[in-house]
């Protein structure tokens, strides 16, 4: 798991795993849970000498909340702003392309497929050509794209909190052997 080292107001330094945040305002002093939620974890101190006892509570809290939540996903949930089709991220078409050599005009959806650790991939949908294209197929076509796209986002996810958990595991044994 990613940890950054921070320096806090008292001079004492840290190693603070990713998902906790200092904070250091008038008197407020305790580190931040950012993970499923915020949670404070004070210093009781005005000092920073609970600073210490304080992260290991909140890393503690990290810990436990991602084995039992799933990772935040990064995938958009909604469409961008100016995206005009109406079709659900990741989705585009219809795309019409002529074909090379026959001059024919064939019709496909484009399905981004998100991958995790990887460049994502686009696959088409093949709808019809300027002669067979109907609203049927079109709507068959996007039922295909949406569950495609939807596996996608789902194995993505699930490798995401596969990740997110190994790394706290790995982040679990490095503070207990110190």
């Amino acid at each position: 798991m990613k940890v950054r080292h921070v320096t806090i107001f008292s001079a004492e330094q840290f190693d603070v795993p990713q998902g906790i945040q200092r904070i250091d305002h008038r008197a407020t002093h305790g580190w931040q849970l950012r993970y499923g939620g915020t949670k404070l974890f004070s210093d009781h101190s005005s000092d920073g000498s609970g600073a210490a006892a304080s992260l290991q509570l909140a890393t503690k809290e990290l810990l436990r909340r991602i084995a039992s939540l799933p990772a935040p996903s990064l995938l958009q949930r909604g469409p961008s702003a100016n995206k005009r089709s109406g079709l659900p991220p990741g989705i585009t078409g219809p795309v019409v392309r002529t074909r090379p050599n026959s001059g024919t005009r064939d019709c496909s959806l484009m399905v981004l497929i998100p991958r995790f650790g990887q460049k994502p991939r686009r696959r088409t949908i093949y709808i019809g050509t300027e002669n067979t294209y109907t609203i049927e197929r079109y709507e068959q076509a996007l039922a295909r794209a949406v569950e495609m796209r939807q596996a996608a986002e789902t194995a993505y996810e699930k490798a995401t909190t596969r990740a997110k958990r190994a790394a706290a595991r790995e982040l679990k044994t490095q503070l207990q052997a110190h």
